[in-house]
């Protein structure tokens, strides 16, 4: 009987870090019930590890945690990267092939390899994710088995700045190692656009505490993945700047004004001791400013609003009241919410919710890549309980006693009560002693 394998991703925030542990069954059944989280302040900036200490400290109660609820011991875990620096390059190669052979997998394998031969200055390949295939000049969609005298790979190679993905290895000091990182943005475009979102033309859009990531797709393949630097603590900061307010009374009072886009409709009321309209037109203008910049990411991309169908919105900074409407406004495209993937069944309803949509995508990729008989958890194992430094004991051979044989006694007349429990005094007694003797 197959075992299931247990799988551990860990997701590194500007705000927090979430660890969740998925179960995956010999079907290939995908669940979790098992989540822990810690927020953190400036620990983390734009994406990136600033303290080291802080976050490895908290990993590890996260991973402590996470191994009394399964009661086991967590071995090693799938970490996301994602971050300010993260951006997608496009690289092209071209071989000559023999026109009398087949173009094989290895072949393809090989040219992919080498489109990352050439550094990128001030920056590390952390993915390839290949774009398009041409087979002497003409697109295809699978070159494997075809025949021609030439062929052309576009990849987009994932980028980041160094520091990116070092200060992840440093943090795996803490004794769980990582056995792969997965780029997070395109792991949850995996998990939750339709094949039909990433065929038509469509723009994932995360909006987290400190960073926008884009994700541009069409034609089934990823044409643009870029990280603006800034997100939802931005309209709370100017809102802590322009009122001169604690962060965290900033943070409710942006949480609690129902139509914050709107200043001119708000109403005038006083949430901890700020004013919402007041507070509404900070918030207002650096939505636009953000908005903005994710309408000039078309451009950026090499597309027109016109071959995107829709946008996809996630993360915890998509929250905002109005945010779904004024972008559809502004870019002329339909948005929609995302949702947490379909291909992992949450079986706790407390952590069933959609900021954790990236934890849960980073698990469902995992689930995909984990080799057949591996795990992320060794549980711990009672069914054979020897102490360490002993050595186990054969039970002893069970030696059957003779029967011992029975003394009859005279039947008596009186059977009053005291003599009743006279006879089962006596009746007792005498099996304790017949117990002694064997």
């Amino acid at each position: 009987m197959e075992k299931n394998q247990y799988i551990v991703a860990l997701e590194i925030g500007s705000s927090k870090i979430v660890g969740a542990i998925a179960e995956k069954t010999s079907a290939g059944y995908l669940s979790v019930r098992h989540l822990q989280e810690e927020k953190h302040l400036n620990s983390v900036r734009y994406g990136i590890v600033q303290n080291v200490e802080n976050i490895k400290s908290s990993i590890n109660r996260i991973m402590r945690n996470l191994e009394g609820m399964i009661d086991g011991r967590i071995t090693q875990v799938y970490m996301g990267v994602s971050g300010r620096s993260l951006h997608s390059i496009v690289s092209e190669v071209n071989r000559s092939v023999g026109s009398t052979e087949a173009i094989t997998r290895e072949l393809i394998d090989r040219i992919i390899h080498d489109a990352t031969s050439t550094p990128i200055r001030n920056h590390d390949t952390i993915d390839i994710v290949p774009r398009a295939y041409y087979v002497d000049k003409v697109e295809t969609p699978n070159p494997v088995g075809q025949f021609g005298s030439s062929i052309k790979i576009k990849v987009n190679l994932i980028v980041a700045k160094p520091a990116l993905k070092l200060n992840l290895n440093r943090l795996m000091t803490f004794g769980v190692p990582a056995k792969d990182y997965i780029v997070t943005p395109l792991a949850v475009a995996e998990q939750i656009l339709s094949d039909s979102d990433r065929e038509l033309g469509c723009m994932l859009v995360d909006m987290g505490a400190e960073t926008t990531t884009v994700a541009v797709y069409k034609n089934k393949a990823l044409i643009y993945l870029n990280t603006l630097p800034m997100g939802g603590r931005n309209l709370t900061r100017d809102i802590m700047n322009g009122l001169n307010v604690l962060e965290e009374t900033a943070e409710n009072v942006k949480k609690n004004i129902n139509n914050p886009l709107d200043p001119n409709n708000v109403s005038s009321v006083v949430i901890e001791g700020v004013s919402a309209p007041e507070a509404a037109q900070y918030i207002s203008a650096r939505t636009g400013e953000i908005i903005a910049n994710i309408n000039q990411q078309f451009a950026d991309a090499g597309v027109s609003t016109d071959e995107i169908k829709s946008i996809v919105l996630i993360g915890g900074g998509a929250h905002l009241g109005g945010l779904q409407q004024k972008l559809a406004e502004t870019v002329k495209v339909k948005v929609r919410m995302g949702q947490n993937p379909t291909t992992l069944n949450i079986l706790n309803p407390e952590i069933n919710r959609m900021e954790y949509i990236e934890v849960f995508s980073l698990l469902a990729k995992a689930a995909e890549l984990i080799e057949d008989g591996a795990t992320c958890v060794e549980l711990n194992r009672y069914d054979s309980p020897v102490f360490e430094g002993t050595v186990p004991v054969k039970p002893e051979p069970v030696v059957e006693q003779p029967e011992r044989p029975r003394v009859s006694e005279k039947p008596r007349k009186e059977k009053g009560w005291g003599r009743k429990w006279a006879d089962k005094l006596k009746s007792l007694m005498s099996e304790d002693d017949m117990d002694d003797e064997q």
